[in-house]
């Protein structure tokens, strides 16, 4: 797992700086841009295509187009991605996941991280974890208390193995010691239903899908999954506080067809990132739940390396297989 994941972080590393097999003869950009997600429409990463998407359209003056290629644990995507010409009219936006997760537990993919240059870091996502309003805690301290004086007897949800909500979980459950049963679902819209019907005590999940709940109280906020604070709920504390470097915040970001001209990628990026500042994208993220980054390429690319040997711990200590 560690030396899968050096070699992926190695490969970023490169992507930037191979040769593409034909420059832009036009000053980039003097077209319209195609930008591909792996998921359906209405996800995170098609939320954060789709608001820069717009401002990006606006600021370069030309056709910003998202276009959904659900399937195949991205590769349908990343396919589309790759046979597209390295000109830099066809990008993809997705989540870490796709690189840093997916080539660890699907071992059949038809894509690897030498196919993607990363461009830049647009936004992160933290994840909450959430009690069920039963469960007899006030604080994260008190909830771990609770699970270590009831090993096994305590049920988790998540939206499927694998998901960034069971890594989250199972990376929380190593650090800390914790026994506690896993009951995936397929998705947020059955797993936390599930929690406020207590068939499961707790849960990761964005904070829009809880807010309700929040509201009314059927459920409890006890920590979230990034390395700080979440602006969305400055009291609940970062799990990083009690697990040193502890950051499993999902991030989503803007990749290139590996090959494609640096002077082109840089653009991009830069154009990227101020839209990604401006206060209207801002106010947009903030209501989707949705945190900026804008990050240049170096910075995403260590970012995805830290990600990549996290999970990789994660996965071969829990023994997550996809079945």
């Amino acid at each position: 797992m560690k030396i899968h994941s050096l070699r992926i972080a190695f490969a970023f590393a490169l992507a930037a700086q191979l040769p593409a097999p034909g420059q832009a003869q036009a000053p980039y950009p003097s077209q319209g841009i195609k930008l591909i997600v792996p998921y359906a429409a209405g996800g995170l990463p098609d939320t954060v295509a789709r608001i820069v998407g717009q401002r990006l359209q606006e600021r370069i003056g030309q056709s910003v187009v998202v276009e959904n290629r659900p399937g195949g644990a991205a590769s349908v995507a990343v396919g589309a991605l790759v046979s597209a010409l390295t000109d830099g009219y066809t990008l993809m936006i997705t989540d870490g996941s796709t690189v840093s997760v997916n080539p660890l537990l699907f071992k059949q993919l038809s894509y690897g991280a030498k196919d993607l240059a990363p461009v830049a870091l647009l936004a992160r996502a933290p994840l909450f974890l959430a009690a069920h309003a039963d469960v007899p805690v006030g604080s994260l301290k008190e909830f771990i208390d609770h699970v270590k004086a009831r090993p096994g007897q305590i049920n988790y949800g998540s939206s499927g193995v694998g998901s960034a909500h069971h890594l989250s979980m199972e990376a929380m459950k190593a650090a800390l010691g914790l026994n506690m049963t896993h009951i995936p679902y397929r998705g947020t819209g059955q797993s936390v239903p599930a929690l406020l019907g207590g068939h499961v005590q707790v849960l990761f999940s964005a904070y829009p899908s809880l807010a309700g709940a929040i509201q009314d109280k059927r459920v409890k906020l006890l920590a979230t999954n990034g390395a700080q604070r979440s602006p969305q709920a400055p009291d609940v504390p970062s799990l990083a506080e009690v697990i040193p470097g502890y950051d499993l915040a999902t991030m989503v970001g803007l990749f290139a067809r590996a090959g494609t001209p640096p002077a082109i990628m840089q653009k991009i990026a830069a154009e990227a990132i101020a839209v990604v500042k401006l206060a209207e994208t801002q106010r947009q993220f903030a209501a989707a739940g949705i945190e900026p980054a804008g990050e240049g390429s170096d910075a995403f690319a260590k970012a995805l390396a830290g990600e990549m040997a996290h999970v990789a711990k994660v996965i071969e200590t829990a023994g997550i297989k996809v079945e």
